[in-house]
C-alpha cells in the first residue's frame, strides 16, 4: 500500500525566499499540526493542550512572517508540532521527543521506540533542517534570526515578568548590542538569557548559526503579546527597526 502522505506532506514552510538578504528569519516552533502519519495525526491530547506552548510557540509564525516582510528576508519555518519532534534540538538530546512537558504526559509518545524516532527524524526534524541550511549558505554574510514565543507561567512557577528575551551563545555580539536598544526607552522588560539560557548544544542556532560562523540571534516573546495580528506585525516592526541597528553597533564596535 503507497502512504500518500509521504508524497504529499512537506516539513516546512517557506516565504520570500526569492529575496537576497543577510537576514534569515525562522521559527522552529511554527505549528501545533500533527501529519498523518504519525499516529493517525493525533497524539492522544484534547484540544486544548494542542493549543498550548507544550505544542508549539503560539504567535511566533505571524512575527516571523512580518519580520521577513519588514527586512526584505526570506523565513523558513517547521510545519509539525514540537511534540511530534523538537527541530530546536541536536539529535542527540533526550529531549528531542517529549514524552512529559509542562505537567503533561504525551500519550503517543510514551512508548515510541527507535524505529518510530527515526521516521520522524527522516520526514520532519531532518528536511526542516535542511531547508534552513540550504537557505543559509546561499550568502557568505548570512545573519540569522530566530522568532520564538514562550508562556507567561509554567505550571506551579511564578509569572514571568519579561515581554521579550534575546537569547545567545558566549561570544556572540549582536545580542547584548540588540538588548541594549530594546531596554533603552525604559519601557520594556527584557531578559538577556532569559527566560531560559540561549545555547544548547546542537540546538538550531547552534547548528546553522555558531558552529558555521554566523551571526545569530534567538527572539523569546511572551505569547500574550501576540495574540493578534496587528500585535504580531508591530513587533516585527519594531524588531526590523533595531536589528539592523544593533548589526551597525556591532561592526563598528569589530572596527
Amino acid at each position: 500500500m503507497i502512504d500518500d502522505t509521504a508524497m504529499t506532506y512537506t516539513a516546512f514552510f517557506t516565504h520570500g525566499t526569492e529575496l537576497d538578504s543577510r537576514w534569515l528569519i525562522t521559527c522552529d516552533h511554527a505549528t501545533n499540526y500533527i501529519p498523518p502519519f504519525v499516529n493517525g495525526g493525533d497524539l492522544g491530547l484534547p484540544a486544548e493542550d494542542m493549543e498550548r506552548h507544550i505544542a508549539y510557540d503560539p504567535g511566533a509564525y505571524g512575527v516571523a512572517r512580518a519580520l521577513g516582510d519588514a527586512l526584505g528576508a526570506p523565513v523558513v519555518a517547521s510545519n509539525f508540532s514540537r511534540l511530534v519532534i523538537d527541530p530546536n534540538r541536536g539529535e542527540d538530546d533526550p529531549t528531542l521527543l517529549m514524552k512529559l512537558y509542562d505537567g503533561t504526559i504525551i500519550p503517543a509518545n510514551r512508548h515510541a521506540d527507535e524505529a518510530e524516532l527515526d521516521m520522524r527524524l527522516n520526514r520532519c526534524h531532518r528536511p526542516y533542517h535542511d531547508t534552513v541550511a540550504e537557505l543559509a549558505a546561499r550568502r557568505d554574510d548570512t545573519i540569522i534570526v530566530a522568532i520564538h514565543s514562550f508562556t507567561p507561567q509554567l505550571r506551579g512557577r511564578p509569572p514571568r515578568p519579561w515581554e521579550i528575551g534575546i537569547l545567545y551563545p558566549d561570544g556572540e555580539r549582536l545580542s547584548p548590542a540588540l538588548i541594549d536598544m530594546l531596554a533603552a526607552p525604559g519601557d520594556l522588560t527584557v531578559g538577556d538569557n532569559e527566560p531560559y539560557t540561549g545555547y544548547l548544544p546542537g540546538d538550531a542556532i547552534d547548528r546553522h548559526g555558531t558552529k558555521q560562523g554566523r551571526p545569530n540571534t534567538l527572539v523569546e516573546l511572551r505569547n500574550d503579546l501576540i495574540t493578534t495580528a496587528a500585535q504580531q506585525v508591530q513587533w516585527a516592526h519594531h524588531l526590523a527597526d533595531l536589528l539592523p541597528q544593533a548589526l551597525a553597533a556591532t561592526e563598528t564596535a569589530e572596527g
